[in-house]
């Protein structure tokens, strides 16, 4: 299973971005896929989760500013990200649970990241 993330970017405070994570490769299902970033100097945080059957979670930084959707048809998870603050700046990571189809297990996947930077 691979996932592809896409859609970072350089965005002034206040404006928005839409990240995209696509998984791809031999995939029976996909539990729960979400977001997690990393600062510089920071720890990887979680920002947002979505489970196979929409339930979403966020970090309470985001709460109201961020919108996790996720098209299970294409495999895809979505981030979309407004009002976004300088503090919002870090690398992207989608991470998902899923099970590749020549297993009967669920393992963890992590992708590339993406990078958002918010100017003040």
């Amino acid at each position: 299973v691979q996932l592809q993330a896409s859609g970072g970017g350089l965005v002034q405070a206040g404006g928005c971005l839409r990240l995209s994570c696509v998984a791809s490769g031999s995939i029976l299902r996909i539990n729960g896929i979400g977001w997690f970033r990393q600062a510089p100097g920071k720890q990887r945080e979680l920002v947002a989760t979505i489970t196979s059957i929409g339930t979403t979670s966020y970090d309470d930084s985001v709460k109201g500013r961020f919108t996790i959707s996720r098209d299970n048809a294409e495999n895809t998870v979505y981030l979309q990200m407004n009002s976004l603050k300088p503090e919002d700046t870090a690398v992207y990571y989608c991470n998902a649970i899923a099970i590749p189809g020549s297993d009967s297990q669920p393992y963890n996947y992590w992708g590339r990241g993406t990078l958002v930077t918010v100017s003040s």
